[in-house]
């Protein structure tokens, strides 16, 4: 949603690091101003980005909006805590009666019509059941709970660029839904068009890609390389069923009724 936020997060996170050092010759707030303004090299934004000091790399905010992600995706991405924030589509106040749409995983996408259909069947009587509870009188808080985690849900996500590249590390690795990865690698294109150097492959890709996995006896034991995490093309997306799939500016439109082609699977 805030593009201009990954450029200010070069600019605060190179002004933090600068300002350490150079407290002796800041007199005045004039002074303060003139160090904020003073300009720096991508080389600068990648040698500071790769020091082990985290705090400089909070002082902004990148805000990103999903629409079409599922109820399950919500309950996955909001383990993470520290600086970061959600808001979310509210069952309590939404009325989803004869609006529902729904996520469909990839298994199942690959899987025979008659299995897909069985799917979408499951998700259409639950909703038939929240329509006819909300007929009734039931209000839509106490009805929610009957609708399917494949319920397609509006997110917004607010994180500083180091816990971005905390959540994109975790969260791209095979060990995650492939929903899961699939937005995340997309957020991932996002913010790495804005910015080459913040969001680096050697600075916010799985943890195997930059140096080891982290899963123990859980691990998959397939390193993923860079050629096949950068990144998710337009050309590997095959549109399949009703929707579309796009992303507008800082916003990302996610279409779950998709069929997706990872080059790593």
């Amino acid at each position: 949603m805030n593009c201009q936020a990954v450029a200010e997060a070069e600019k605060n996170m190179v002004f933090a690091a600068r300002l350490t050092q150079r407290g002796h010759k800041i007199n005045t707030m004039e002074d303060l101003t003139a160090l904020y303004e003073k300009s720096f090299s991508n080389d600068t934004v990648t040698a500071i980005s790769k020091l082990p000091h985290p705090t400089i790399q909070k002082f902004a905010v990148i805000t990103v909006a999903i629409v079409g992600a599922s109820r399950r995706f919500l309950a996955q991405i909001t383990r993470h805590q520290n600086e970061v924030k959600f808001m979310s589509a509210s069952l309590q106040y939404s009325n989803y009666a004869g609006q529902a749409d729904f996520a469909v995983p990839y298994e199942i996408l690959t899987a025979p019509k008659a299995i897909q259909e069985m799917y979408l069947e499951s998700c259409k009587s639950d909703m038939d059941c929240y329509e006819e509870l909300c007929a009734a009188g039931i209000g839509h808080d106490a009805a929610g709970y009957v609708t399917p985690q494949g319920l397609r849900n509006v997110l917004i996500i607010s994180a500083t660029p180091y816990q971005w590249k905390h959540i994109i590390g975790q969260r791209v690795c095979r060990r995650n839904t492939d929903e899961t990865r699939i937005v995340l690698l997309k957020i991932w294109q996002e913010l790495f068009s804005l910015s080459q150097v913040l969001f680096a492959p050697d600075l916010t890709g799985p943890f195997c890609q930059r140096d080891q996995c982290l899963e123990g006896k859980m691990s998959c034991k397939r390193k993923l390389l860079t050629s096949s995490m950068l990144f998710l093309s337009e050309t590997s997306l095959r549109t399949r069923f009703c929707k579309s799939y796009k992303v507008l500016s800082f916003i990302i439109t996610y279409t779950p009724n998709i069929n997706f082609s990872f080059s790593d699977r």
